[in-house]
This record gives C-alpha cells, structure tokens and sequence, in this order.
C-alpha cells in the first residue's frame, strides 16, 4: 500500500521540466529494424534525432510528438516502437528482450491489442488502459515498465479521470521503497491495477505539492532508485 506520509524531504531534488522532457537515450536504428514486422512500424522522427558521439538520442519531447499524431493503427505502432527504443538503449541483450514483443504476436493482433488498451485510456482513463494492457488486451513480453511508457507519452491533458498516466518500473519502485511512500510489502513487478491507481494519486499529489509536473516527480524517483540499487 501507498504508505501514510506522503511526503518527500525539503532536500529532496527534483529535475526541472526541461531536464526531463530533454531526457535523451541513445538507440542504434540497425539492431532494432530486424526485429520489427517490417521497416514501416519504425517511425521517421527517430531518424532526425541528433547524434551524440557513436549513437543517436531520442528524447521524451520526441516521443511525445510522435505519440501527438492522430490516432490510427500506424501511430499506435510508431508509438509503441518509440516508447520501446527511448525505454531499451543500446545494449544488444535488452533490444532482443523487446524484441519478443514482435517475434511472439503478430501484427495484426499486435494492432488489436495495443489499439484497444489506448482506446480505453483516451475513453476511460489511465487505470482502465493498465488493466486492459495487463488482463484482456495483454501483449506477450510487454510488461508494466514498458506499457506503462506507453501510457505514459500516450496520455495528454485529454485523458479523462484524475490522474495522467505515468511510468512505472522497479527502479522507481525501488525510490517509492527507499523514501517510505509505500510500504515494504510493495512489489518490485507486477503490479495490479489497484497499485498503479494508487501510485499515480500518491506522484500527482506529490507533485502538487512540489508545484511541479507529475513526471517530475516520476525522474525524481526512478533516479532516487537508481542512486540506492
């Protein structure tokens, strides 16, 4: 459960809105291309990402304007292979583990779920489309840290409900542990939907009181998370 104290130390450092939206991960276009259903599903933005020593970098404002297209079965896919590629880097281990998702399910049901889960977030809210990812609509190999990435860039002022979605992964799981804002019974994974309704209200209200963005306080914690694995 989300603990009582919902409340982060004075000293506690929270990265400007800049910092986070300029957040940029590096991505090698070459391992990422053979595993997808074909050459279309990678989306043209990730192409004019500015190269930084050996590698490109894709950073969140990107992703968001890729996710900020109309919503079809097109920009659903290069939605989900954004989300991916900013979420992977570029160790060749972790692209094969994503690239599951594509190997496992075919395209068509690919478009049926994902199509289905960012339907209910835009018509139902961010729970709603967690449990449509994690139950009816599941995605073999596409799990909370990464769905809920989708969610993430998916999710806009529009979302209705109270809360946008935001990432959830063990890292910033480790940060809610770490600073006493869940429980110690809290899991590392697999978190139910009741979970992630609760951590979205526990970051949202941090974040009012901090005066910044939600997604402010999510860096926050996954890089508190980082700092004490």
């Amino acid at each position: 459960m989300v603990g009582s104290a919902k409340v982060l130390p004075d000293d506690f450092p929270v990265p400007g809105l800049d910092a986070v939206l300029g957040q940029a991960i590096p991505f090698d276009r070459d391992r990422w291309i053979p595993l997808l259903p074909d050459a279309a599903w990678w989306p043209a933005e990730l192409d004019e990402c500015p190269r930084v020593g050996r590698w490109p970098r894709v950073d969140r404002r990107t992703v968001f304007s890729i996710a900020g297209r109309a919503a079809t079965a097109e920009t659903d896919r290069h939605l989900l292979v954004a989300a991916l590629v900013w979420g992977t880097g570029t160790k060749v281990r972790e692209v094969r583990r994503r690239g599951r998702i594509f190997a496992h399910t075919s395209a068509a049901e690919l478009d049926a779920r994902l199509g289905a889960a960012l339907t209910a977030l835009r018509e139902k809210g961010a729970a709603e489309a967690y449990w449509a990812f994690n139950n009816d609509h599941r995605i073999p190999h596409l799990g909370p840290a990464f769905f809920t990435k989708v969610l993430y860039f998916a999710g806009d002022d529009a979302v209705p409900g109270p809360h946008r979605p935001l990432i959830l992964d063990r890292v910033a799981s480790a940060g809610l542990k770490e600073l006493g804002i869940v429980d110690q019974g809290w899991p590392v994974s697999g978190w139910r939907t009741d979970q992630y309704r609760q951590y979205l209200g526990a970051v949202h209200s941090l974040a009012r009181q901090r005066g910044v963005r939600p997604d402010q306080i999510e860096a926050a914690l996954f890089r508190h998370g980082k700092q004490a694995s």
